[in-house]
């Protein structure tokens, strides 16, 4: 029986095309929570950035964050993995020898270097993210939990081969995030499961991009979206529609989560 539900955000839970969760979605988990089933979110986003679920906000029993570097329950926050100094400046070292912008994600604040065009692109229109970022001279006073940098995949190479403490997550064609090496969202859930007295066996997660493939692998059922990339698909325990035709819905009626 599945109890608990773990979604990924973007190209998941929200459309890409509308920028919103589509009503069959909102419905769907509206009826799983008055069934007594749980709903936790797994994003790449830190909370900072988790500006696109106020549709189903009220439905949200906790967060898996930054790709899995922080976990946050109510006002818990628990499972947190920070980047050491020496691989954030390496990381930011390669950003600059590249001309990259890099966005770098504190506990509590966000700051960016070599802001550029592609990331507002990417950030402020792809992902419908309109954020004033803070002041790096205060974001590097916090432990540094991820750095989403717009290296190409060879640049991205570069950089991490000369890097052992950290592990890099792409879902997104124009960057990637860099986590701590402990920090992804299957190794998340075990925390979660940990902290909220869960059964793995019980568990249900949602993704469509690469890093989600560790939380799709770990969880009980494993479904990747419809517009999932072959590489997620093929690690998935089922294959539902996308996003936008009613892919959370038909996986949940699928597996007897909810019913017509």
């Amino acid at each position: 029986m599945v109890k608990y539900l773990f979604f990924d955000i973007d190209g998941t839970l929200v459309s890409f095309n509308t920028h919103k969760i589509p009503q069959s979605t909102v419905d769907a988990l509206t009826q799983a929570k008055a069934n007594g089933v749980k709903v936790y979110i797994s994003t790449g986003r830190p909370m900072l950035f988790i500006n696109n679920l106020g549709q189903i906000e009220h439905l949200i029993d906790g967060y898996i964050t930054t790709t899995g570097a922080l976990c946050v329950v109510g006002q818990t926050r628990f499972n947190c993995h920070r980047i050491s100094a020496t691989s954030v400046s390496k990381i930011l070292d390669g950003a600059n020898k590249f001309h990259k912008a890099a966005v770098v994600v504190g506990t509590d604040h966000i700051g960016v270097v070599n802001d550029s065009e592609e990331l507002t692109k990417q950030f402020k229109v792809g992902l419908n993210l309109d954020f004033d970022f803070a002041p790096m001279s205060v974001v590097m006073k916090e432990p540094i939990l991820q750095i989403s940098v717009f290296f190409n995949a060879e640049e991205e190479k570069d950089v991490m081969d000369g890097i052992s403490d950290c592990v890099s997550s792409r879902w997104h064609p124009s960057f990637t995030d860099i986590t701590n090496v402990s920090a992804d969202k299957g190794k998340a859930l075990l925390a979660m499961a940990e902290h909220e007295h869960m059964r793995i066996d019980e568990t249900m997660a949602f993704g469509d991009g690469g890093n989600d493939m560790p939380i799709i692998k770990q969880a009980g059922i494993g479904v990747a979206m419809g517009n999932a990339s072959d590489e997620v698909k093929a690690v998935a325990d089922y294959v539902t529609t996308s996003v936008d035709d009613d892919g959370v819905l038909n996986a949940l009626l699928h597996f007897g989560v909810i019913s017509r």
